[in-house]
């Protein structure tokens, strides 16, 4: 093959690595769906006639579900991305399709312990989607870790607001519709990114790293368009089912939009001017490839006497063992606890929240916190970025800067004046996109990419645990001290009392979180150094 052809055929290859990135942002789009459950969560505690405690259960069996993500994580290195989603679109099928024969009352309803299961199969699903989504892309564009994680994280914070409105534009907010959507959707969508995305050389020179940010800019804007556009919708009053229609369409053609950028790679070629069409290295050997450059990793770890074996230092491939032998992986482990579990009690309760606050509607709010949610992953990925770039500064200081807002909104909440629940649920999804997005990068630079999946998936454990010791156990047995029982079983609960106390503890919660991320910012300062000192050299490369 002569060397024009070579590189038509990489010009090719770079332009199928940016279409499988736009079908990850459409699976991303769509798997936010274990976000949903105050959408339906009153439909099914009035159908089963449950106290506040089995609700709140059941929301904890949903994230029990991405406890199962560890086999998610191990087939990662196994199975390829197009298996991967294919399992997750079919778990998630199966899984919301039950909750809709129920709630459409076309079954009787489920035993207590069945719909557990079809809960927990549900929230599974999704994280076999993520896992392949997230390892998958992260590998493709590795020097640019920040960015894909905010932008792929950001769609993920968007789910919940396009299938709420998406609900309320076509289905008048009936939840049996939005549970038959959110078994149907997912699976069409999987089945496009099954063709398309897959793993690809990534970048290896400056000049294409530079290129690649660029389009992610691209990305970024298009995705600030579509949050703009979803939070647009709850200032219309009283929309008519025309006008619901269009904009539903319209949100589609958006969705659709970032298909541009690979047909737009493909025709200019100028991606590819650069790139070395020779380049011999197999996707295994890439998938182990160093975040630092060698000779700046080298400075590192201090010399080895002997036949001493040193274990590895933060900024190299860590194996499993490995990582969790290190102080770092539970200083991260536990201050995500402290941030993302209590972000799920608010979202999984807030249904109850609005009703307890004299709010018959609480669609307004769910969506506040996914759209608000994305502008914090979407931001903090781009900014986290330039920051390392230009000053050294640890991913997880920003961690350290969310949990301390997010005990203020929590505060805020249990003071509960006038509008706090708006104010809460922005300033709760800002901070809990800020997490997620912040935390898949710092992992993958801490602990490497061989095993990414796997430790990502051990990470992704805090959302269940977290679940449960915030939603099932702190606000579920508080609110139900605080409730009255209805005739025919059940309980209510109306006022400011109901959930106070359980702001107050998630509070001081965050406080813990904030001390951790301090000190794991203070513990990878030397890494971050040094991974900015070889993003500078590459840069004064392509300059020369």
């Amino acid at each position: 093959m002569g060397l024009g052809s070579q590189a038509s055929s990489v010009s090719v290859s770079r332009a199928t690595k940016w279409l499988g990135f736009v079908t990850a942002v459409w699976v991303q789009s769509i798997s936010g769906n274990n976000y949903t459950f105050s959408n339906y969560s009153d439909a099914l505690k009035t159908l089963m006639n449950l106290t506040q405690l089995q609700l709140n259960n059941l929301s904890v069996a949903k994230d029990i579900g991405k406890a199962f993500g560890l086999l998610a994580g191990l087939a990662s290195d196994r199975l390829p991305t197009w298996v991967i989603l294919l399992i997750g679109s079919l778990e998630g099928l199966i899984g919301y399709g039950t909750q809709w024969l129920v709630v459409s009352q076309k079954i009787k309803p489920l035993s207590y312990w069945q719909m557990c299961i079809f809960l927990c199969m549900g929230g599974n699903s999704s994280t076999w989607m993520n896992t392949a989504i997230l390892v998958t892309c992260i590998r493709n564009f590795r020097k640019n870790r920040g960015p894909v994680a905010g932008i792929l994280k950001g769609y993920v914070g968007l789910s919940t607001a396009i299938f709420t409105v998406l609900c309320s534009a076509l289905f008048n907010d009936d939840p049996a519709r939005f549970l038959l959507m959110l078994s149907i959707a997912p699976l069409a969508v999987c089945v496009t990114a099954m063709i398309f995305l897959r793993e690809i050389p990534p970048s290896d020179s400056a000049a294409e790293d530079q290129e690649e940010s660029s389009y992610f800019w691209l990305f970024n804007g298009v995705a600030l368009v579509v949050a703009l556009y979803l939070l647009s919708y709850h200032f219309i009053p009283n929309p008519t089912r025309l006008f619901s229609r269009i904009f539903a369409s319209v949100l589609l053609v958006l969705l659709a939009s970032p298909l541009a950028i690979p047909a737009y790679s493909l025709v200019s070629g100028r991606l590819f001017d650069r790139v070395r069409v020779g380049s011999g290295r197999d996707l295994e050997s890439r998938a182990a490839e160093p975040l630092l450059k060698p000779e700046i990793a080298e400075a590192a770890v201090e010399p080895a006497t002997g036949a001493e074996k040193q274990s590895p230092v933060i900024g190299e491939e860590h194996t499993i063992k490995e990582a969790l032998q290190s102080l770092d992986f539970w200083i991260m482990f536990v201050s995500f606890l402290c941030g993302v579990g209590t972000g799920l009690a608010v979202m999984n309760n807030m249904g109850q929240i609005g009703l307890a606050l004299g709010y018959a509607d609480v669609s307004m709010f769910v969506s506040l916190t996914s759209i608000w949610g994305f502008f914090g992953r979407i931001i903090s990925g781009m900014v986290s970025e330039y920051f390392i770039r230009r000053a050294a500064t640890p991913r997880p200081l920003w961690n350290a800067a969310s949990q301390i807002l997010m005990a203020v909104g929590y505060v805020l909440m249990a003071i509960a004046m006038p509008g706090s629940l708006y104010i809460g649920s922005i300033v709760v999804g800002i901070c809990y996109g800020i997490r997620l997005a912040i935390t898949v990068p710092t992992a993958s630079e801490l602990f490497g990419l061989k095993y990414y999946g796997l430790i990502y998936n051990i990470l992704i454990l805090n959302l269940p645990l977290g679940s449960f010791l915030f939603s099932g156990l702190l606000a579920g047995i508080l609110y139900d001290l605080e409730a009255t029982p209805m005739a025919g079983g059940g309980n209510t609960c109306v006022g400011a009392h109901c959930y106070r106390l359980v702001f107050v503890v998630m509070a001081f919660a965050c406080i813990v979180g904030f001390g951790l991320d301090i000190l794991l910012s203070i513990r990878t300062r030397n890494l971050y150094n040094k991974i900015q000192a070889s993003k500078r050299s590459k840069k004064s490369a392509v300059l020369q």
